[in-house]
């Protein structure tokens, strides 16, 4: 062993493992938030590309999302992250018919990236799992054993495969092509490739296909995020695990540091990269539910929790409240509960199932305790009734000094007997008309 090799041997046992390099962003139209961490992890060398793109396309917010996993260097990756989701974006039947565009902008990307090939890069490769976001679908497409999963309604779901040489059908498809599949460590395409579907790899391209299997998902409020990520993660992570740690951190860049950082203490001997998109309608969905079963109504300078079905009842009660006053008003000074029935001043203290009028009313006094007694979503009109009592001591005063000057004392008395039985007659139909309306709304 030379010098120069006794000092690689020693700075890789010696290799510090660098922080990962992240970002992240928003949509325009505030839909979607997303986050994305990469590192090398434990290896010498950088393979994993990744990219994350917002785009505007015939007046669509469209948002593109790829983790790209080279093997035999770096160089197909590289290609992929500068060159697939341009190809897309471009092909003519993007949006009326996205996922022919998916298939066909791969297989284009793929030819022209063996095209690009010099001696040195020849049996370079890479992986392509992405996510594309049209109007209210993700469409995810996958080449190669990187993932993409999704949390829907709390739970995981894997919404790509992984693409090796043991499964079946794709070792039935490369035997066919007269290909063969053979254990090397593990299953590899020829005894040297360990995933049966990729960009690039020249050599073995005519067993090794680029083309996608595409699942498409409905971005509805049940959908919260989905995780890209290369085999660095999930060599040490099962789907579940890396929602539950997704779950936990709501910013989705520090989402996705957390993960990789866990899966390099995991003992990952790759490069690891992640992408985490979180989609914002579940988050609103759930900021509506929580707002509209917590409405408050101020009354009478209360405020008044109820739920959203209480206050759906309580504005129609407020109008009805409204229309007993107004025709009642210039007759008696009577009660107006939420239902726009009078309601005996007994009653007086059930708080939170009507709303009382306290006897002193019908003596002509302001109103005071009851004023400043929640009512539950309920509406009590103090101010009319103070008034109409007012104006009828203005009545009974009036016709007191009017009588004083024009009849003896003992007619004066007589008139003011007289008078003096007015309001209680008014308190008499008050109470007729409590009883009557009562007795008619039951």
């Amino acid at each position: 062993m030379g010098y120069k090799d006794l000092v690689l041997s020693y700075s890789n046992k010696m290799r510090v493992v660098e922080a990962p390099a992240s970002g992240g962003g928003i949509s325009q139209n505030e839909k979607f938030s997303y986050g994305y961490a990469s590192s090398a992890g434990k290896r010498s060398s950088m393979e994993d590309f990744f990219e994350t793109r917002i785009d505007g396309i015939d007046g669509e917010i469209v948002g593109l999302f790829g983790v790209f996993d080279g093997h035999g260097g770096a160089a197909a990756a590289e290609y992929l992250k500068r060159h697939l989701f341009s190809n897309l974006i471009t092909h003519p039947n993007f949006i009326s018919d996205t996922k022919s565009a998916i298939a066909d902008a791969y297989n284009h990307t793929d030819s022209e990236l063996l095209k690009s090939e010099n001696n040195h890069t020849i049996d370079a490769g890479s992986t392509a799992s992405t996510a594309i976001l049209v109007r209210d679908r993700l469409l995810v497409a996958n080449v190669g054993d990187s993932r993409a999963v999704i949390c829907r309604a709390g739970t995981a779901f894997a919404v790509s495969r992984d693409h090796k040489p043991d499964q079946s059908d794709e070792r039935e498809r490369i035997e066919n092509a007269g290909g063969f599949v053979m254990w090397a460590g593990t299953w590899r395409v020829g005894g040297v490739l360990a995933v049966s579907r990729s960009f690039g790899d020249r050599l073995l391209k005519e067993y090794v296909i680029a083309d996608p299997e595409i699942q498409e998902e409905k971005i509805d409020d049940s959908l919260e995020f989905l995780i890209l990520a290369s085999d660095g993660l999930w060599d040490v992570f099962s789907n579940e695990e890396a929602v539950e740690v997704v779950k936990e951190v709501e910013d989705p860049e520090e989402s996705t540091k957390k993960l990789v950082g866990e899966a390099i203490k995991r003992g990952s001997a790759d490069n690891i990269t992640c992408v985490v998109v979180r989609f914002l309608e579940s988050k609103n969905a759930n900021s509506n539910a929580d707002a509209s079963s917590s409405q408050e109504i101020a009354t009478n300078g209360q405020t008044v929790v109820t739920s959203d079905a209480e206050h759906n009842v309580s504005a129609n009660e407020t109008n009805q409240d409204h229309t007993a006053v107004l025709s009642d008003l210039d007759q008696k000074p009577i009660a107006v509960s939420a239902a726009g029935r009078s309601v005996p001043s007994e009653q007086n203290g059930l708080a939170g199932e009507t709303n009382q009028v306290p006897s002193e009313i019908h003596r002509g006094s302001e109103l005071k305790s009851s004023s400043k007694q929640p009512s539950q979503g309920h509406i009590t009109v103090h101010n009319y009734m103070d008034e109409s009592v007012a104006n009828q001591k203005a009545v009974i005063a009036e016709k007191k000094a009017i009588a004083a000057t024009n009849t003896t004392s003992s007619e004066q008395s007589g008139s003011i007997g007289e008078n003096n039985q007015k309001p209680t007659a008014v308190h008499s139909d008050s109470a007729t008309s409590k009883s009557s309306n009562v007795n008619s709304n039951h």
